[in-house]
């Protein structure tokens, strides 16, 4: 996650450089959802909080999703104005920085939910809770 931040780190002195290039919007969702998920999965190990790791796998695909429509939108920027592909491109890197960050994030919170109940997820849209009729597996 270190070597994420510092790759988003240079990317932002590059970006500062030139005007920007649109408003940021998902970009900063995505950021913030990052941030929490790193957050709530570092609680969860503390404290052996197997359901709020499981809340940080399922933020994952939400991750997924914003970097994917950021991706989609970028791409417009660049084919529709070749002068705006190094600044799109520091933008997609930065976002798929952080959504590495957030893989990590639900890749540790999937190590928590095994040291805790002794279950092996593997895929984030069956996680759910235990007891309650659901598949874990």
């Amino acid at each position: 996650m270190g070597d994420q931040a510092v790759n988003i780190a240079e990317r932002a002195i590059s970006l500062n450089q030139e005007p920007q290039l649109k408003p940021y919007i998902d970009i900063p969702k995505i950021a913030e959802i990052a941030q929490s998920m790193v957050k709530d999965v570092l609680d969860a190990f503390v404290d052996s909080d197997s359901k709020l790791a499981r809340s940080v796998c399922e933020r994952d695909d939400l991750v997924d999703g914003l970097n994917d429509q950021v991706f989609r939108e970028l791409l417009t920027f660049m084919m529709s104005d070749p002068r705006t592909i190094t600044r799109a491109v520091h933008l997609m890197i930065v976002c798929r920085c952080m959504e590495r960050i957030a893989d990590h994030a639900a890749n540790i919170a999937e190590d928590v939910i095994f040291l805790v109940n002794a279950r092996v997820i593997k895929h984030h849209a069956d996680v759910k809770e235990e007891g309650e009729g659901k598949n874990i597996s």
